[in-house]
Formats: C-alpha cells, sequence, structure tokens
C-alpha cells in the first residue's frame, strides 16, 4: 500500500542503532521522522488508509504505538484506548504476561474501555517476535471484542512475529519490513 517514495524516505530516515537496548538487538530508532511533519503525515496517512471503515477503536501499545495510533485514531473518527505496562492505569484493569526477545512483562488496559462486540486495530511500531502484540490482542478478546487488523511501521520478518498474529484471522500491515 505504501508507495516506494514513502518507503525509500523511512528507509532513509530510521536510524539503526546496534547492541541496544541489550547486546545482539539492532534498535530502530523511529525517533528521526518526528523531524518531518511532512514524513509523519505520510506515514499517518497510509496507516489510515489501510483502517478506513474497517475498525471502531484502535489500541496502542505503550509506548511507541502511541505515537501513530492516537493520530490514527482521530483520523478514523474512533476511540483511542491505551495498553500500557503494568503499574500505570488505575484499577481496574485487565492483564496480560508475556514473553520479549529479551526479557517477559506485562501489559494492561481498563477494564470496560474495550466494548464487547467492537472491530479492533492493535497499532504499535514494530512488530519483532509478536509476542507484545499477541498479548494485547488477549487483552481485546478477553473484553469480547475482536482483532480486525493489526498495523505497524515496521515489521521484522526474521523473527516471525507475523506467525503469532495468524490465529486472529486479522488483517497485518507495516510499512517496512527489515
Amino acid at each position: 500500500m505504501a508507495s516506494r517514495a514513502l518507503i525509500r524516505k523511512l528507509e532513509e530516515t530510521i536510524e539503526n542503532v546496534p547492541d541496544f537496548p541489550i547486546p545482539g538487538i539492532q534498535f530502530k530508532d523511529i525517533s528521526p521522522i518526528f523531524l518531518d511533519p511532512k514524513l509523519y503525515e505520510d506515514v499517518i496517512v497510509d496507516l489510515v488508509a489501510f483502517s478506513k471503515g474497517k475498525v471502531d477503536a484502535v489500541c496502542g501499545i505503550e509506548s511507541r504505538g502511541y505515537l501513530f495510533g492516537i493520530a490514527i485514531a482521530v483520523a478514523l473518527e474512533v476511540p483511542f484506548i491505551l495498553i500500557r505496562k503494568s503499574g500505570k492505569l488505575p484499577p481496574p484493569v485487565i492483564s496480560e504476561e508475556y514473553d520479549l526477545e529479551y526479557g517477559s512483562a506485562v501489559i494492561e488496559t481498563r477494564e470496560g474501555q474495550i466494548k464487547p462486540g467492537q472491530k479492533v486495530l492493535i497499532h504499535d511500531d514494530l512488530l519483532a517476535t509478536g509476542g507484545t502484540t499477541e498479548a494485547a490482542a488477549k487483552l481485546v478478546e478477553k473484553q469480547g471484542a475482536t482483532v480486525s487488523q493489526f498495523s505497524f511501521l515496521i515489521g521484522l520478518k526474521d523473527l516471525k512475529g507475523e506467525e503469532k498474529l495468524k490465529k486472529y484471522n486479522a488483517e497485518v500491515y507495516h510499512i517496512l519490513e527489515y
């Protein structure tokens, strides 16, 4: 869906940081995107085109999933729901534990913000092993909603995160694939 020009510009802009946050991890620093308002706008337009008319809510995964997820929700005129690290939201919350490529963690969302029957887009900046995204999908399902789409700025194909998402029968989109 993304134009070659957008892909090329993102590839030129996103910085690779080796051995961060731990040795062996190649961190994709997306922060230079925010120095170019036109590039940011082009990314939002592309991500919105993927979801237009297909979702009732957007869930963004802390914290980099908020950077694009809120703008996507605003453009789609649907609610934005925070998925946060454990202990950051007031009760009542629903929690899900998951594995990262370099450890484990717990994410939460406020109970009742995701409504039964909603079709939900889960957005994050990057899909790696899929553990965080799969945990977010479980939070959506625990509240009676359906994950209909996943979107990412970047997909790391060698880490096979998309394999974990197949069971949701949801559309998966990423602008860049490494």
